[in-house]
């Protein structure tokens, strides 16, 4: 019996046997056109895992005839490249996928190079990371650049199904009968991730006992039993992290709670306090603002808690946070009025400051017309007086954005409206 797990058994041969990924390989896609007219190019694939990326290079070569190398950036070494780059040589030109393509170091870059120059080799290379984060420039202009898909629940039902069927590759020569509920599951909760969900098919029916017809049932427990915790497609290091942070703010800020509340479990699952801690008290002073001020202080304590709790009570004070972010009135008046002022900083529109404002805590500074004639507003009716504090270049200069989207907003415009009558 073959010791092959069968996630790799059953990669595809051709693309034809590819599942989803319709805008790569569909019909009239840019690598089915190049497959079909056997002008391939060195390209990089890149997606979450389980999805795809290494059945999709050994289709191409299978559809192609070319000769198909695998190696991994890190733990293969300049001389296996080698190896690789004089198979092309002698054969015309080889298609190389190279696993962890981002992990790639300057020696093994700098030799790749003039070979994917040459078309000695045909690059593809493979990563969970976003290349224009992660992979050199000098790699990442000589490729064309896929995205991959999640795959769909039915796309991964169908490699399931395929597999039981399969007496070649497959499960098909064991005689398994698997439930719809727990075809479902394993379709599910795999997170379109076949490599996943093929390994607890295969455990599954490895670990399940035959009746005494040499049947092995497959249901609905063997299937949770056998598939390993999600870990949601999330990874701190990687480009799901910045994905997920930026769906986090942005359905705060949009005011939909329950998709607040869904990328807050991701990042509770994920044990990732630090980054939901950072991310709510930005929000609060971000997003919600002068509308709502109170709640930067509540947000500080929701947060405060958490870090004394951990994780799993943490996720209860982050969720009371979340709600209340997400419900409450927003503005981003604070941050367009500092960003106005940095802006005219960035252009150099800064000016002297008024003599009448400056230090006059030394000796010699009434001799060079520091601080005199500054009035001291609390020596004035309502603590208020009217004298220049910008500089000439900007006398006239406004840069807080009024807003009345709350009560205590709209007070603080009119008060800002009154001064500058003055």
């Amino acid at each position: 019996m073959t010791t092959q797990p069968l996630s790799y058994r059953m990669r595809p041969t051709s693309i034809d046997e590819i599942l989803g990924q319709a805008h790569l390989v569909g019909d009239g896609s840019i690598i089915r056109r190049m497959v079909k007219a056997k002008r391939l190019s060195s390209m990089i694939l890149y997606g979450p895992p389980g999805i795809g990326k290494t059945s999709i290079a050994s289709a191409i070569a299978g559809s192609t005839n070319f000769k198909f190398r695998v190696l991994n950036a890190v733990t293969n070494t300049k001389k296996d490249m080698q190896i690789v780059a004089e198979e092309g040589k002698m054969s015309g030109s080889v298609i190389l996928l190279l696993d962890e393509i981002h992990r790639l170091d300057k020696a093994k870059q700098d030799f790749l190079l003039p070979h994917l120059e040459n078309g000695n080799i045909i690059l593809i290379g493979a990563t969970t990371s976003n290349p224009y984060h992660a992979i050199n420039p000098a790699i990442r202009s000589r490729c064309q650049i896929f995205e991959l898909e999640l795959l769909d629940p039915d796309d991964v039902e169908e490699a399931l199904v395929r597999a039981i069927g399969d007496a070649e590759r497959g499960l098909g020569k064991m005689k398994i009968e698997i439930t719809e509920e727990a075809l479902k599951y394993l379709a599910h909760t795999s997170q379109g991730d076949v490599r996943s969900a093929l390994n607890a098919l295969e455990l599954a029916a490895l670990s399940t006992e035959e009746d005494e017809v040499g049947t092995i049932h497959i249901g609905m427990e063997d299937a949770k039993a056998c598939m390993q915790k999600s870990d949601l497609l999330y990874d701190k290091d990687g480009d799901q992290h910045y994905d997920v942070m930026s769906a986090f703010q942005k359905s705060i800020r949009g005011s939909d709670v329950d998709a607040a509340l869904h990328y807050l479990a991701r990042l509770v699952e994920a044990g990732d306090l630090v980054t939901i801690a950072r991310r709510l008290l930005v929000i609060s002073y971000e997003d919600i603002g002068l509308a709502n001020p109170q709640l930067a202080s509540r947000t500080l304590d929701a947060i405060v808690s958490a870090e004394r709790l951990g994780f799993p009570e943490a996720r209860i004070p982050l969720s009371q946070a979340v709600i209340e972010l997400s419900l409450s009135p927003k503005s981003n008046s604070a941050i367009k009025s500092i960003d106005g002022a940095l802006s005219d900083i960035r252009k150099k529109k800064t000016g002297s400051i008024p003599k009448h404002l400056r230090d006059g805590h030394y000796k010699s500074a009434e001799k060079l017309g520091n601080a005199i004639g500054y009035k001291y507003p609390h020596n004035y009716p309502n603590h208020v007086v009217s004298q220049q504090y910008l500089p000439d270049p900007l006398r006239n200069a406004a840069y807080y954005e009024k807003s009345d989207v709350s009560k205590y907003e709209k007070q603080l415009g009119d008060i800002y409206d009154k001064l500058k009558k003055l």
